[in-house]
């Protein structure tokens, strides 16, 4: 691990606590990585204030030191954004996890950085209410590294990305200074929106301490469909039936591979037995008035008599409801035991089942030894590629033949307008293809804005593009 000038320590033990300033090797390793673990952390120090104006001292320390800083959330990132490897201090906020000044009427509430996304939607179920950026990390991920990476999630399709439900946010700059961004306006056409260019932005522009989020109503009961489809273009064609009559609040798919990988590990039950290559998850509100279940019961004979779907399921309790979901949420849980390659990738709805073959074919073709497992929101064109490391191939080596094929992958991607990063960011994994998805006018633009927030250029540095 790096060190860190004792001096430095010692103002940054002033500023937060002794207590709150980690040298301890444990303790680089576990706050200088995110989920990644393909870049070996080498942080300095990890520090954890506890107010935004010890974040405001500290990055005023940094900046006059010119010690670069990495933001630190819930570190469940997937392209290293949010990893240390060059000496730099991260800046852990956990401890910045106050809830407080709900509004009812305006249906937002106030949250620290640090606050952990399933806190959050607890809070809002506890008040009668819902927040619906939901996502596999709930449990952990945090509010400030959700509004950094723009996470996404199952519920996109029909709530939105997390710049949707940000009604305002501060942020610490480059230089120490406080901004405080929209103040939870609805309509706000003064000037440039300048909270919307610090959400996705990886903690470049500077650290975010607070938002304002947006809640909605709670959802009345959410009944889950699983069906078992012959292929993507299947898949498809009943996004596009079920979408015409319902209003879906989720629609996400996964392989029969994903499926066996989770019904072997987590204990699980097949949601029915006739297998079939892919499966998609559909989750909508019924009621006993709108008629929406007998409705999609009809939709799905529909797509059954069409060929479309081979068979199905769906949920007749909540429990149930829940066992279905755990078949796509558990998945990425259960394939980490093989540090799989992942690559989550999008383009315009319509275009998916061809993107998907053409990647597919690729990959097959580089990889015929290796398995390949795949799931995603696909419902808004995202899909993940995730290719599993055989137990006895070298991490090295795996990560070496799999750098080859993302070119390929990304030379796809480019080709059918699409993006190499739909919803964990770019980091370090991703930013040597930043130009397979933005034109190096868009980047040099960037690099400006960047200037502009953080002039010294401490705000995590060499992340998604290089000065």
């Amino acid at each position: 691990m790096a060190e860190i000038d004792s001096r430095i320590l010692a103002e940054l033990q002033a500023i937060a606590g002794q207590e709150r300033v980690l040298t301890d090797t444990d303790s680089l390793a576990r706050y200088g990585c995110d989920w990644t673990r393909v870049y070996p952390p080498r942080p300095s120090a990890v520090v954890m204030p506890g107010s935004v104006g010890e974040v405001q001292s500290i990055v005023r320390l940094a900046g006059r030191e010119h010690l670069a800083i990495v933001p630190s959330g819930g570190r469940t990132g997937l392209s290293a954004g949010a990893v240390a490897c060059s000496g730099e201090l991260v800046l852990a906020l956990d401890r910045l996890n106050v809830i407080g000044d709900f509004n009812p009427i305006d249906r937002t509430v106030r949250c620290g950085a640090g606050v952990v996304t399933a806190q959050l939607q607890a809070f809002a179920a506890e008040h009668g209410l819902f927040y619906p950026v939901d996502f596999a990390s709930s449990g952990s991920s945090q509010v400030g590294g959700n509004i950094s990476t723009n996470a996404g999630g199952i519920k996109v399709i029909r709530h939105g990305m997390t710049r949707d439900w940000v009604a305002g946010l501060k942020l610490v700059t480059g230089t120490g200074d406080l901004l405080d961004l929209n103040r939870g306006l609805i309509k706000n056409n003064a000037g440039y929106d300048l909270r919307q260019l610090v959400i996705g932005a990886e903690g470049t522009l500077g650290v975010v301490v607070e938002a304002t989020m947006r809640l909605s109503r709670s959802p009345r009961d959410l009944a889950v469909l699983v069906l078992g489809v012959p292929d993507m273009a299947a898949i498809m064609q009943v996004l596009t039936v079920f979408r015409e009559r319902i209003n879906l609040s989720a629609f996400e798919f996964f392989s029969e591979l994903a499926l066996q990988k989770v019904v072997m590990h987590q204990s699980l039950q097949r949601p029915f037995e006739t297998p079939a290559p892919y499966y998609a998850l559909l989750e909508f509100e019924q009621s006993d008035d709108d008629g929406a279940l007998d409705q999609a019961m009809a939709l799905f004979e529909h797509c059954v008599e069409q060929g479309w779907v081979v068979d199905g399921v769906v949920s007749q309790s909540v429990a149930q409801a829940e066992a279905l979901w755990r078949l796509r949420e558990d998945i990425s849980e259960t394939i980490s035991r093989w540090t799989p390659y992942k690559n989550d990738i999008s383009t315009v709805i319509s275009k998916v089942p061809d993107f998907l073959a053409e990647v597919e074919a690729v990959v097959n073709a580089s990889y015929p030894e290796f398995e390949i497992v795949w799931f995603g929101h696909i419902g808004d064109g995202n899909v993940h590629l995730n290719v599993l490391k055989p137990d006895d191939l070298p991490m090295e080596e795996f990560q070496r033949r799999c750098g080859e094929v993302s070119r390929w992958v990304f030379e796809i991607v480019q080709r059918y307008g699409g993006s190499v990063s739909a919803e964990h960011g770019v980091g370090l994994l991703k930013k040597d293809y930043l130009p397979y998805s933005v034109s190096a006018l868009e980047i040099d633009i960037m690099r400006q804005i960047k200037k502009a927030f953080d002039p010294l250029g401490i705000m995590n540095p060499g992340k998604i593009f290089d000065l």
